[in-house]
């Protein structure tokens, strides 16, 4: 069997203002769709991403702003960080999680800087859109086998 993940539909208040903010982060814009009866479909793709997320009205019941955990990969963190400060984002500075495997949830057991040992799979920065989604980003040089 073979599933690939796609999409992932972000809760945010504001369409427009969701739009706006990716749009301005570079993300491409791939669909903005409307109802008679007030659906709509925004759907933003990250550069380089085959994945991409989801956004309107009438899409989540979840709160805007509470999806966590969303991840960003690159293989430049400092360069990609520069970019979205550039381009409007409240990026964090360059962190690792203390225990070195992954990181925790919030800002529990960062310490700043790149981690120190790897390259990969080690070094975080953070930003939230308008509505708080969190999003992640995590540099990957050089992939782990099977990946």
């Amino acid at each position: 069997m073979e599933l690939k993940f796609e999409i992932a539909v972000i809760p945010v208040a504001d369409v427009d203002r969701a739009k706006d903010f990716y749009v301005g982060l570079g993300f491409r814009l791939d669909a903005d769709f409307s109802t008679e009866r007030g659906l709509r479909v925004v759907q933003v793709t990250p550069p380089g991403s085959e994945a991409s997320i989801i956004f309107g009205d009438k899409l989540t019941t979840a709160v805007p702003g509470s999806s966590q955990g969303l991840h960003l990969v690159t293989s430049d963190i400092e360069e990609a960080r520069r970019e979205l400060i550039a381009a409007g984002a409240e990026v964090s500075e360059i962190w690792h999680d203390a225990d070195g495997i992954f990181h925790w949830a919030g800002e529990a057991n960062r310490v700043p800087g790149p981690h120190p040992d790897v390259d990969s799979y080690g070094t975080f920065a953070s930003f939230a859109d308008p509505d708080g989604n969190d999003w992640t980003i995590q540099q990957v040089v050089t992939r782990a086998p099977g990946r």
